[in-house]
């Protein structure tokens, strides 16, 4: 009779991605942990929950050879896109960075670097938020123009957009500055990976 020989997992070896959304002053950006096995589906969950962002509209994954890869719904995706569901964002990070655009009307571009790889640690549940800076800017206020109208119109309470702004965001002030990674991590740790 064969002996059964029990094996512990060995885990996976865990990315560290940071995230920055280009083009906004001051600059946006998320640092997160996630499993080396990660597809850009799962990305895509991970960002918008680093940020905040609320799943209104579309994205694509852009790598550095322009190949595309998007959701699976050819009414909408750009020509050429790939479904990102299976893809693991190791296939397709053939050069240092990738770019994921979320919402093709504002164009949020942010820039995605593996900044490393660390061993398998079973103590960490991932997704994991490890910094940040830079609020996310409201959607739909029109891109990184729009964005930097705002926060001039928000910190101004003589511009003759504040009160219109105030009323929209349903806030009174704007830190531009403001990153909160405890509310980050609990986003992200409704992610199932």
């Amino acid at each position: 009779m064969a002996t059964k020989v029990l094996r512990a997992p060995t885990g996976k070896a865990i990315l560290q991605v940071r995230i920055e959304l280009r083009g906004t002053k001051p600059k946006v950006w998320r640092r997160v942990l996630v499993p080396q096995t990660i597809t850009l589906l799962r990305l895509h969950l991970v960002i918008q929950a680093a940020f905040g962002w609320g799943h209104a509209h579309l994205h694509e994954f852009i790598a550095g050879d322009g190949e595309r890869y998007g959701s699976a719904d050819p009414m909408y995706d750009p020509p050429g896109s790939m479904n990102s569901e299976n893809v693991r964002l190791t296939t397709v990070l053939r050069t240092s960075t990738l770019s994921y655009v979320y919402d093709f009307g504002d164009y949020w571009d942010h820039r995605i670097t593996v900044e490393k790889t660390h061993p398998a640690d079973p103590l960490l549940t991932l997704p994991l938020c490890i910094g940040g800076a830079g609020a996310t800017p409201p959607e739909d206020c029109g891109g990184v123009p729009g964005y930097a109208d705002f926060v001039r119109a928000m910190a101004d309470p003589n511009d003759p957009e504040h009160a219109h702004m105030v009323e929209w965001i349903g806030v009174d002030a704007w830190d531009p500055a403001a990153f909160d990674s405890t509310a980050a991590d609990d986003r992200l740790s409704q992610i199932k990976l």
